[in-house]
């Protein structure tokens, strides 16, 4: 089984391909320079949770989708030995994808874990197509800031969103929080444009 980093590597080339794509458009579409899309695309770069959200917006696509198994044949079943966790090489969050890879549905669900203190912050708002997310906290605490409106969860809470404004998760705890995020495309995985 080959690592998360060629895993992610993988997903963005066949992706990039999907949409009949050069490096230097989704460079430009993205804001991530070229060359450092060469190095994610060989899989000699960890890139950080924010690079590989820019990327996925720029592919159109939710942040997921980038860690799906491109060899793998869709299938309506997912399997925990089948799921390969991801650490952000920046904030130290863990996530791992729960949904069957490539199986063509609008829904996704992530496990994470954010270790205590640690801040994730994504910069891109309006999706296209739109996503609408909810995160569900397992345990622990979890600060969520969509746009100006921060929103302070607690475990069993619920957090329905759509990703149209910059987002920031944050631990302020000097525990891990765990939850589980669910999201909804406005077009199935894996469907092309």
């Amino acid at each position: 089984m080959p690592d998360i980093n060629s895993r992610i590597a993988a997903r963005v080339r066949a992706l990039r391909a999907e949409l009949g794509m050069s490096l230097d458009a989704l460079a430009a579409k993205c804001g991530v320079s070229r060359s450092m899309l060469s190095l994610i695309e060989r899989g000699e770069s960890s890139p950080t949770a924010v690079v590989l959200e820019r990327i996925a917006t720029g592919l159109g696509v939710p942040i997921a989708a980038l860690f799906d198994h491109p060899a793998a044949p869709p299938s309506p079943v997912s399997r925990r030995e089948d799921r390969t966790p991801w650490r952000d090489p920046q904030s130290g969050y863990v996530r791992r994808n729960i949904s069957p890879a490539g199986f063509p549905s609008p829904i996704q669900i992530v496990e994470v874990v954010l270790p205590a203190g640690a801040r994730v912050a994504y910069e891109t708002a309006a999706h296209d197509p739109a996503i609408h997310q909810q995160i569900w906290v397992q345990e622990g605490s979890l600060e969520v800031t969509l746009g100006n409106v921060t929103y302070r969860l607690s475990e069993d809470d619920c957090l329905a969103m759509r990703l149209e404004a910059p987002t920031a998760f944050h631990n302020r705890t000097r525990k891990p929080v765990r939850y589980i995020v669910v999201l909804a495309s406005e077009r199935p995985r894996g469907s092309r444009r």
